[in-house]
């Protein structure tokens, strides 16, 4: 299988190829720049691997929740390639790519939503193939409205969320007493996962990339 994956949700800007099993990735952490280095690090992964976009066999992209100009850049370009070469487009979870990032097996995912929120989800790893599951349905939450499917002290927790939010989140849940400092979503985790949902057969047309936002509220600035 030969695919590309493209995240871009959060501060974060990466472009990925898994080419049967093997994954090369370009990251940077770089905020507002997504727009002017996303097409760049496609082109060079492209050029290394000596592949042309008509080999590919689907584009994964991080459909968010996260930054909405950050995802609204993955899918516009992913519709754009994919659209051009009648390739098949596989969403992924950018909270779930986050938690496939982190090395454990039971996650906690708090993305920094701004307005005191953040975007939330839970996750733990299957053992059969080492992919992270859905616990329960992403949200859009303050950290005093934070609940989990289980308390328990095998969570772990994870995103930039924890670092805004500590104090909050912490106070909520008092048994997370692990925080991890891998922040930031990459394509290498939306690549695999984005295998998986392949192979089972998740994928839309082009035209149905749609970003997930979670918020209505997308275009508020906070009130100073």
């Amino acid at each position: 299988m030969n695919l590309l994956a493209i995240e871009t949700a959060t501060e974060a800007c990466s472009a990925a190829l898994y080419i049967d099993g093997e994954i090369e990735q370009r990251f940077k952490i770089a905020p507002r720049e997504h727009g002017s280095l996303i097409l760049g690090m496609i082109d060079e992964l492209m050029a290394e691997a000596q592949l042309s976009v008509s080999q590919l066999d689907a584009i994964a992209f991080g459909r968010g929740p996260g930054s909405f100009i950050g995802v609204r850049i993955a899918a516009g370009v992913t519709q754009g390639i994919a659209f051009g070469a009648g390739l098949p487009v596989v969403p992924v979870s950018t909270l779930a790519a986050i938690a496939q990032g982190a090395r454990h097996d039971h996650l906690l995912v708090a993305i920094d939503a701004r307005m005191d929120e953040v975007y939330w989800g839970q996750y733990s790893r299957s053992a059969a193939n080492g992919t992270v599951c859905e616990r329960a349905p992403e949200r859009l939450l303050l950290p005093d409205e934070i609940l989990v499917v289980e308390a328990s002290d095998s969570w772990v927790g994870v995103g930039t969320g924890w670092e805004t939010y500590r104090e909050s989140l912490q106070r909520r849940l008092p048994f997370v007493t692990l925080i991890d400092n891998n922040h930031y979503p990459m394509a290498r985790s939306t690549a695999v996962l984005g295998a998986v949902l392949y192979q089972q057969g998740q994928m839309v047309a082009a035209e149905e990339a749609i970003p997930v936002y979670l918020r209505d509220r997308v275009a508020e600035k906070p009130s100073n």
